[in-house]
């Protein structure tokens, strides 16, 4: 039985990793690096140490990646700043876990004032009894310490909680910590990889609703 639910921020809760896609050659850009197709998918879901790792292995370790970061992250929170658009069955499955008692905490990369931007441009703030940052953790995404933060201010297992993922770092942390790790694929579709470290592949947050009602999930 799940006893709390895990939701990723961008790309599964709101339709935001277009504009921190968009925005990455900017920010390369603004530090004359030239940027490289791809690397943005390479750096999804991740924070801190491993978001470092990414960016030196396709440059190397001259690169500033914690400037990269913050120059990366002030141009999207500038966008971000008038709101953002919530997923399909995103309102719809907080207030079915809201009937249950099912209590839900957000585990994002990003860092911890703009998830609590995004919550409350969206409205839906009070539906979350906790928020954990990557950047609030030792190791971020794929390793499992934002999840595992979360359960813990869940008061519950990792067994016996539902990770929602869109990224395939996400989906490897999830699977990592032993989560029931569910993915709502966003701008990416799952490999063979994450189909099998995946517990199930949703089209999206309406048909989690409908595998929770049914008992169909844990």
């Amino acid at each position: 039985m799940v006893k709390g639910v895990i939701f990723d921020m961008d790309g599964l809760m709101f339709d935001t990793e277009p504009v921190w896609g968009e925005n990455l050659k900017p920010a390369t850009d603004a530090l004359g690096l030239a940027y490289k197709p791809g690397l943005s998918d390479a750096v999804r879901g991740t924070a801190g140490g491993e978001f470092a790792k990414v960016v030196h292995a396709w440059y190397d370790e001259s690169v500033d990646a914690d400037e990269l970061w913050d120059v990366w992250h002030a141009i999207v929170e500038e966008h971000l700043r008038a709101g953002v658009e919530k997923k399909p069955g995103l309102d719809e499955l907080l207030a079915y876990l809201g009937e249950q008692g099912i209590p839900a905490a957000v585990a994002s990369s990003s860092p911890a004032s703009q998830i609590a931007q995004n919550l409350e441009n969206a409205g839906v703030s009070a539906r979350f009894s906790a928020t954990v940052s990557g950047l609030e953790v030792e190791h971020a995404k794929p390793k499992p310490d934002v999840f595992l933060r979360a359960a813990e201010l869940l008061g519950c297992d990792a067994h016996e909680a539902l990770v929602l993922e869109d990224s395939f770092n996400g989906v490897r942390a999830g699977a990592a910590g032993g989560f029931i790790t569910v993915m709502v694929p966003d701008l990416v579709q799952p490999d063979d990889e994450l189909r099998s470290l995946a517990t199930r592949v949703c089209r999206d947050l309406y048909e989690v609703r409908d595998l929770l009602q049914a008992g169909a999930i844990g």
